[in-house]
Order: structure tokens, then C-alpha cells, then sequence
């Protein structure tokens, strides 16, 4: 926004991201520590995001493959308990974790991400997703396990309840504290000024950009503080409704959205059909023979690795919160769902996207090309990636810059409202589930919606970012703890969907269940008093 109507907010923006820079300097040289191999750079937060999720992907025998079958079961509802505590079906908590990952990393991050590694890069960020599902599965299982309830029947769930409550269980409730604690904190930090601020202001430069750019009304602090009202008024709206108005918005948002972007990706797709063999074999070819990749092979899994460790969020904690509201008596059953979601954002979407891109051939995307191969610097700014994804798309579509522009702000407000209700349990965990103490956490927030309409921060969401990955490091220690515990409840719910497939009744298990459970539980007695 080059406006002078705006120039007292670029003398804030300055003024803030003065105080912040140096935090933020000096927590992301912690958290995005690199290594160089073979010639590239490699934040080690990527490693021990991918490394858990090849551990539990082992641990729990592949799960992603065998069990995926059973997990789409009860999306569609077929092992559905109607007594089930909890505030939402399976499928709406699906959509609403859906909502917080998918967005614009899954538009801009991935046009980066192939401009950088080259298209053998999707190959990697497709690996990556793979194991992601396995730590899905982990931290959502777990979530629902230790979740807590309140008078009013809504619940409480996430990284803060299940590494408190489980390591305490398993005898080290010091350390369960601290690292709930911590990670409280830091999705707290995130919430306002990564999935609030950042998403609020970039949706807004896309509009800017497809109604007049310096021209547009939107390009005015009046037009922004309007697009920011606009969409802080509809944000309230979905938080006053609490979890359930989250999932009834989410469950027919995220599959619109969805809808709306992959058919865009597949008219252009469609219209090239005879480039697609070669899009694919560029790709595969690609992951281990990269061309102008710094690193080569290495390269190209480095930077596919980032781009989806960093978009599905797998291990950060943040989806347990959401999925954690389901209605179910078996926690496994929502850890299952959830292996779903990385499929969804970085197996689907996110090779959707480089499918496009690799086959439109843009001019911006293969300017950006030319420029990797050659050994030049690339802009590696979100907007940037926004715009190789709008031209590429142009190239084949020239209205689809208007189609995108729909897609992102549908995008962001999704990621808003599923972040509000994250933030909304953290900030309930340091200062309390009262209605007085929501209330104050819901004005801060709605508020925080119209200042990310004016703001960039640009060094405030960097360092929001730095505080999210920093949760995954007490995040993952914890499911490397209770690993056991999740793998206990994987069987109970395998043996359900079994029975239930074979025709017995939800009462005949629960009994069954329960004489089982009596009897370990007598076991132990006996065992504890000798």
C-alpha cells in the first residue's frame, strides 16, 4: 500500500518490528538453526519434525497405509456412536483441522518451493506428508485421550492437557508441566500474528492486487479498515458459536474452498492432459537428478521437506486442540482422521498445485527457473510465490487471478477462525476457561484482525513462526513418552471397527471392553501389592 493515506501505518510497522527485530533475530537463529549439507542450508527443526514421523510411521507399523482404509470409515460416519461425548462429528473435526493447515502455503509456498528445488521437489514434499500422517496420528490420539470437559459441555484439549496429564501418569509430572506450559505459550504467540495478523494481510494484498492495485480502494487505510472490520465481524460471529459454529463453518467451508481451487488446478491440468506423462516423470526424474538445484539430490529433498513440514504442521501440537472436540469414546478413532489431513494438504493440494505450475509453464515461473539453474538469488517472499501461482494459472486462464483471489480469502479466514479457537484453549490453560477471561481473549483477538488489515509486521510474524516450531521441540518429546500409550488404543479401536464389521453391537463391545479393563486393572492391584 504506496498510499499517503497510509504512511503513519508504515511509521508503526517500522516502530514495532524495531522492538521485535532483535527477539525475533535472536529466537530464530535458535529454532531455524541450519546445518550445511552438501551445499544447503538445512534448519534441523525440519529434520526433527520428518525424523518423528519416520519413527512413529515404524512404531506403528505404517499405519497411514494399512489403516487409511478405516479411517475414511469414519469420516463417512459408518462407526458414528450418537452417546459419544464430545462436540463435533469426525468429519467436521476433520475440516477443521483441514482449515488451519491449508492455505497459503499450499497456493504460494509450493510455487517457491519448485522454483527453488525444481519440480523433483514434489516428490519430497509428498514423502514428507507421508510421514507427517504418522505424527498426526500420534499427537491427535493423545488429544483426545487426556482431553478435559467442562460445566457447559465444551471441551478442552491439546499439547497443554496431554503432556501434563500423560507424563504425569507415566511419572514425570515436573516436566509435563513446564512443556505444557511452554507449548501454551507459544501457539498463543502464533495465534495473533501468524494464523490471525499474517493471514488477514496477505489475503488483503490479493485483493488489492485484482481491483486496481495503488489504484484500488482497498489500497486505502479506509478500505482496509473496512476489509478488516468485514472480516473481524464474521470471525466473532463463528467464535460466539465456540467449537460447534467452528465445525459447522469449516465442515462446508474447507470442502468448498477445496472444490473450488483443485477444479481450477484441473481445467488447466485438463487442458494440457497430454503434458501431464511428463510432468510426472519430470518430477520423479527430477527428486533424484535435480537440474540447477544448490545441494542436487539433497537439495531437492531439503526444500520439498521444509515446504511440507511447514504447511501440514505435523507435530506441532496445534491439531490436536481441534480434533480433540470430536464425539467419540475411543480416542484412536480421531488420531485415524486425522492421519487424513496431511494427505489432504500436502499429498493432494500441494502436488495439485505443482502439477499446474510444472504444466502452465508461466513466464514468471520459468524466469524464476532460469534464475535457480544460473545460481542467482530468489525472492523467497510469500507474495512472490502468490504471484508465480497467479501467473502460471493466467497462462493458461486468464480470469484465474480473480478465482485465486476468492481462494485465498476463503483460505485465510478458514486458517482465522480454526486459529481463534487454538489460541482460545492456550490462552484458557494460562489464564482460565471463564467466561470474563474468554471475553478478553476474543476482543484481543477480533482486534488483532483489523490491525493485520493495516499492519504488515513483518518481523513480528517472523518471530511467530519461530515460536511455533519451538512448540513442535516440546511437542514431539512428549509423543516420543506416550507412544505406548497411543499404541494401546490403536488395538482397542482396530478390535471395534473388527467387531462392528462383523456385525456385533456397540453395547456387546462396551461390555466386553469393560470386563477387560476390570481385569487388567485387577491384575495390577495384585501385582502392585506383592
Amino acid at each position: 500500500m504506496a498510499n499517503s493515506e497510509t504512511s503513519w501505518t508504515d511509521s508503526v510497522n517500522d516502530a514495532v518490528n524495531g522492538v521485535f527485530e532483535p527477539v525475533s533475530k535472536f529466537l530464530g537463529e535458535i529454532v531455524f538453526y541450519s546445518v550445511d549439507i552438501f551445499g544447503t542450508s538445512f534448519p534441523l527443526i525440519v529434520g526433527w519434525l520428518v525424523v518423528a514421523g519416520a519413527i512413529f510411521s515404524i512404531y506403528f507399523g505404517f499405519a497411514q497405509v494399512r489403516h487409511l482404509k478405516t479411517a475414511f470409515k469414519l469420516v463417512r460416519g459408518k462407526y458414528e456412536q450418537k452417546d459419544a461425548p464430545g462436540e463435533i462429528n469426525h468429519f467436521q473435526a476433520l475440516t477443521s483441522a483441514v482449515s488451519g493447515t491449508v492455505g497459503l502455503g499450499n497456493i504460494a509456498g509450493v510455487a517457491i518451493a519448485i522454483s527453488i528445488g525444481g519440480p523433483g521437489a514434489t516428490f519430497w514434499m509428498i514423502l514428507c506428508g507421508f510421514l507427517g500422517m504418522a505424527t498426526k496420528f500420534v499427537e491427535c490420539t493423545l488429544g483426545v485421550k487426556y482431553r478435559e470437559f467442562n460445566k457447559d459441555g465444551t471441551v478442552n484439549g491439546g499439547p497443554m492437557l496431554y503432556l501434563r496429564k500423560g507424563l504425569a501418569e507415566r511419572g514425570w509430572p515436573t516436566v509435563g508441566k513446564v512443556l505444557a506450559a511452554l507449548s501454551a505459550v507459544m501457539i498463543l504467540f502464533f495465534t495473533f500474528f501468524g494464523g490471525n495478523l499474517f493471514q488477514i494481510n496477505q489475503s488483503l494484498e490479493q485483493l488489492v492486487s485484482v481491483t486496481g492495485k495503488d489504484d484500488s480502494v482497498f489500497g486505502t487505510s479506509g478500505g482496509a479498515i473496512f476489509y478488516g472490520l468485514v472480516i473481524a465481524g464474521l470471525v466473532a460471529l463463528v467464535l460466539i458459536g465456540g467449537m460447534r459454529s467452528i465445525g459447522a463453518v469449516t465442515s462446508r467451508l474447507v470442502p468448498s474452498m477445496a472444490l473450488l481451487y483443485v477444479t481450477a488446478c484441473l481445467l488447466v491440468i485438463g487442458f494440457n492432459l497430454t503434458e501431464v506423462p511428463n510432468a510426472i516423470a519430470t518430477i520423479v526424474s527430477q527428486a533424484f537428478n535435480p537440474e540447477g538445484v544448490a545441494g542436487g539430490v539433497i537439495g531437492a529433498l531439503i526444500v520439498g521437506f521444509q515446504r511440507a513440514a511447514f504447511s501440514n504442521e505435523a507435530g506441532i501440537g496445534s491439531a490436536p486442540i481441534a480434533h480433540s472436540a470430536v464425539k467419540t469414546k475411543r480416542p484412536a478413532t480421531e488420531g485415524l482422521v486425522a492421519m487424513i489431513e496431511p494427505f489432504i494438504d500436502t499429498v493432494v493440494i500441494c502436488t495439485m498445485t505443482a502439477l499446474t505450475i510444472i504444466i502452465a509453464g508461466g513466464p514468471l515461473y520459468t524466469q524464476y527457473r532460469e534464475t535457480a539453474i544460473e545460481g542467482g538469488e530468489l525472492d523467497r517472499s510469500t507474495g512472490a510465490g502468490i504471484s508465480i501461482t497467479s501467473d502460471a494459472f493466467e497462462t493458461a486462464l486468464p480470469w484465474f487471478p480473480y478465482v485465486l483471489t476468492v481462494a485465498v480469502i476463503l483460505f485465510a479466514f478458514s486458517t482465522v477462525i480454526t486459529w481463534s479457537y487454538y489460541g482460545l484453549k492456550s490462552w484458557g490453560h494460562l489464564f482460565g476457561h471463564s467466561k470474563t477471561s474468554e471475553l478478553v481473549y476474543k476482543v484481543i483477538f477480533c482486534t488483532m484482525v483489523v490491525t493485520g488489515a493495516l499492519l504488515s509486521l513483518g518481523v513480528l510474524v517472523d518471530l511467530s513462526d519461530a515460536t511455533l516450531f519451538m512448540a513442535a521441540l516440546f511437542n514431539i518429546v512428549g509423543l516420543y513418552l506416550l507412544a505406548p500409550v497411543v499404541k494401546k488404543e490403536l488395538r482397542k479401536v482396530l478390535n471395534y471397527a473388527k467387531r462392528r464389521d462383523a456385525g456385533d453391537t456397540e453395547e456387546q463391545i462396551e461390555a466386553d471392553e469393560a470386563a477387560e479393563e476390570a481385569a487388567e486393572a485387577a491384575a495390577a492391584a495384585r501385582t502392585s501389592a506383592k
